[in-house]
């Protein structure tokens, strides 16, 4: 079998859904292939939180050196596997290299460019289509226990006013009032009101529906084994295209030999528990921050996750991580968990050592786009990538600066 479209796409989660959207509606025929069920991979089961707010990357001053303690436990924020990895070792020395003022700044501006235009995307998103998602734009929470840790965000709450993305301060009643799901010796959070939350396995399914009523070709369970120029191979199958985009989140690395190039990406394994409705859940997601995990209130159900573990590909579930996210849950909320546990799940961030995505040509593949890379912000960069990838297409004027997301930057 064979067949021919102006566009094909590999990788079937939320980046890969964002660019079939944008590019079915700049009139080009799309196919988008999976190695297995469209969104079973890291858009599947995570926090589901759109936060513009989340403009700093993880390369931050003093990340490096709280990052070595946390390493000593088993249980912490963050987590890497000893192994010889030695493009994993290579890796981190990067992203520590970057761990610094200039370097965080340069990023921030990137990050929040996308992060803006994609909260806007939404709304003209869901304007347009009926999409059942559970959608809520109330804002988010960023929860300190202790007082030294509320007082200590204030510089970094600074910073994000300076660039339109100020915080309330909330404490005492006026905390509890907000949330009263929050146990009393929770000392304050800050308020970000342009963040909002959805469920992510129910996006998917709604804009996968609508793209395939706008016409894109959906194809599951076709994993390529082969890109030779315009065309992709499966066991059995192939498909050509004009052009090719490799949305293929953390799995993106593995395809260094069939681009020509290095894509340092590295997966970083996150996990989540999700449960029925808690009798006290909590109105809008909170981001525990002493602890580095969300709790996340949907209409159907309530989810805990966070975690940070560079392990590899490692499938195996870490009863010690999800131990700690249940313990770290506890810390914080009258009833952190509901009654029945619904599913338990972990997935992969594709990991960028400077916290931005790639979204340029592959340097010796120009026929090929690469869009991957967007760390734990997948779900809240989508709309604005999968525009700016129909733009680099189609040749129209970018809607944001693409700068940032250039390829060589990555070795610069």
């Amino acid at each position: 079998m064979s067949a021919h479209y102006d566009i094909a796409i590999v990788g079937g989660g939320i980046i890969g859904l964002a660019c079939a959207y944008y590019l079915r509606q700049a009139g080009r025929e799309v196919c988008v292939v999976d190695q297995g069920r469209i969104g079973r991979g890291a858009s599947h089961a995570n926090c589901g939180l759109v936060t513009p707010s989340h403009a700093l990357p993880l390369t931050q001053p003093g990340m490096v050196t709280k990052g070595l303690k946390w390493m000593l436990r088993g249980d912490s924020p963050f987590y890497i596997k000893p192994d010889l990895d030695l493009g994993k070792f290579l890796w981190l020395l990067k992203f520590a290299n970057r761990c610094n003022t200039g370097d965080m700044l340069a990023a921030m501006h990137g990050r929040k460019a996308i992060l803006d235009s994609s909260r806007q995307l939404y709304d003209e998103l869901f304007a347009a289509h009926d999409m059942d998602c559970e959608w809520h734009d109330e804002g988010v929470l960023f929860v300190f226990k202790h007082a030294a840790g509320m007082h200590g965000y204030e510089q970094t709450n600074a910073l994000l006013a300076e660039h339109n993305l100020a915080a309330t301060p909330l404490t005492g009643t006026a905390l509890h009032q907000r949330e009263p799901a929050l146990l009393d010796d929770v000392y304050g959070a800050w308020h970000y009101p342009m963040d909002a939350h959805l469920k992510p396995d129910k996006l998917v399914s709604e804009w996968l529906r609508v793209i395939r009523e706008m016409g894109v070709t959906i194809r599951e369970d076709f994993r390529v084994g082969g890109i030779d120029r315009h065309t992709l191979y499966a066991a059995r199958d192939e498909i050509h295209a004009d052009r090719i985009i490799l949305a293929t989140g953390a799995w993106s690395a593995k395809l260094n030999r069939a681009l020509g190039c290095r894509i340092p990406i590295e997966p970083g394994k996150g996990y989540s528990m999700t449960f029925t409705q808690p009798r006290q859940p909590v109105k809008i997601p909170c981001l525990f921050q002493e602890v580095k995990m969300v709790a996340t209130p949907f209409d159907t159900g309530y989810r805990l996750g966070g975690t940070m573990e560079f392990a590899g590909f490692d499938e195996s579930i870490n009863e010690t991580r999800l131990g700690a996210i249940r313990r770290s849950a506890g810390q914080y909320l009258r009833e952190p968990e509901g009654a029945e546990i619904t599913e338990t799940w972990h997935g992969w961030r594709p990991m960028t050592w400077d916290g931005l995505p790639i979204i340029d040509q592959a340097p010796r593949r120009p026929h090929i786009l690469i869009v991957a890379g967007h760390n734990m912000l997948g779900l809240s960069m989508a709309p604005a990538t999968g525009k700016l990838a129909a733009e680099l297409i189609t040749g129209e004027a970018p809607h944001i600066d693409r700068e940032p997301y250039r390829y060589a930057r990555k070795f610069a």
